[in-house]
């Protein structure tokens, strides 16, 4: 009997809607199932999909669960991209009281119906998020998988491939901590088919002696450039939400960055944060520690408190409807 593949998304604003698409564009999904409280939003998301199932490679069936949140929990991986892009506006941070009070309503709810799949979160502030969705719903932690620094990482590849003149997809570098300004460019770990950047550096200074705060830079605030014209990140946010579907549904072992929950790593614990994982059919399989150096490793303490801050800031709560003791 053949597997059917089963994914959910929640919320269909500018990310969700473009990881629906993309998921049956690239053949992922049997069966996808939506939700989303803005009934005219879904109706409009769930008629266009249905109309393009001609062009996808292959059929799917698609289903509009609304707020009946108990009709995803037979799923294999639900994707969290309920928020308001509007709040974020200047910071991620500005999403926090928005989606953190969203996620109580649904988690939950679905974890009472008995899902034991993957999350895939993609909602900011992305860490607190997926720390919410672990102790709302119970869950192994492992099973959370945020999308984290993974994109960041992605625009700071393309940034270094501008500069030396090198195919991103060849190079290994990743932007680590909090997905939010507080991140960083772990450089002392970036590398060209398995030759270090620092060792590049000072046989070709003229090609790979760049200015590493300045490419930091254009990573960290990448995101910020497209919501400049268009008040929304969407095209590769989701494309990175789809690869984490991606690997979990393949079992891949993928090797990317993502926000994952801190058990002792630098020193942090008990919330997540984005540190290059093996994601594969059980969410974060293992975790991998850098060589960092010492600017980098007290970058990642005080992102990993910026993120302890956010959590802090919501109250006491957070305890009281929590499943983790």
């Amino acid at each position: 009997m053949a597997f059917i593949r089963k994914v959910g998304v929640v919320g269909l604003g500018h990310v969700g809607a473009h990881v629906a698409h993309n998921l049956l564009m690239q053949g992922l999904v049997d069966e996808l199932y939506l939700s989303d409280i803005n009934e005219k939003k879904l109706t409009s998301e769930y008629q266009d999909l249905n109309d393009a199932l001609s062009y996808y490679p292959h059929n799917a069936k698609i289903v509009s669960v609304g707020d009946e949140y108990e009709k995803l929990a037979g799923c294999d991986i639900i994707v969290n991209a309920a928020g308001e892009v509007t709040a974020s506006a200047k910071d991620r941070d500005g999403e926090l009281f928005v989606t953190t009070d969203i996620a109580r309503t649904f988690v939950p709810r679905i974890a009472d119906a008995g899902f034991s799949g993957v999350w895939v979160s993609i909602s900011n502030p992305c860490d607190v998020v997926c720390t919410e969705i672990w102790r709302l719903s119970g869950c192994d932690p492992r099973r959370v998988v945020g999308s984290g620094t993974g994109l960041d990482s992605a625009r700071l590849r393309n940034a270094i491939a501008d500069k030396v003149g090198l195919d991103q997809h060849s190079i290994c570098a990743y932007m680590l901590g909090e997905h939010g300004f507080s991140q960083f460019a772990a450089f002392s770990g970036v590398s060209f088919g398995g030759k270090p950047l620092s060792e590049l550096a000072v046989e070709q200074p003229e090609r790979f002696g760049f200015d590493g705060p300045e490419v930091e830079e254009l990573a960290r605030r990448g995101g910020y450039v497209s919501y400049a014209g268009k008040q929304c990140t969407e095209y590769a946010v989701s494309l990175a939400g789809c690869r984490l579907v991606q690997a979990v549904l393949g079992n891949e072992h993928y090797v990317t960055a993502a926000s994952t929950l801190m058990t002792g790593e630098y020193g942090q614990s008990g919330h997540f944060a984005s540190l290059p994982c093996v994601v594969g059919a059980d969410g974060v399989e293992e975790v991998f520690t850098l060589d960092l150096n010492q600017r980098e490793k007290d970058s990642f303490a005080a992102s990993c408190a910026h993120i302890q801050g956010n959590i802090d800031r919501l109250g006491d709560w957070w305890q009281a409807e929590s499943r983790v003791k």
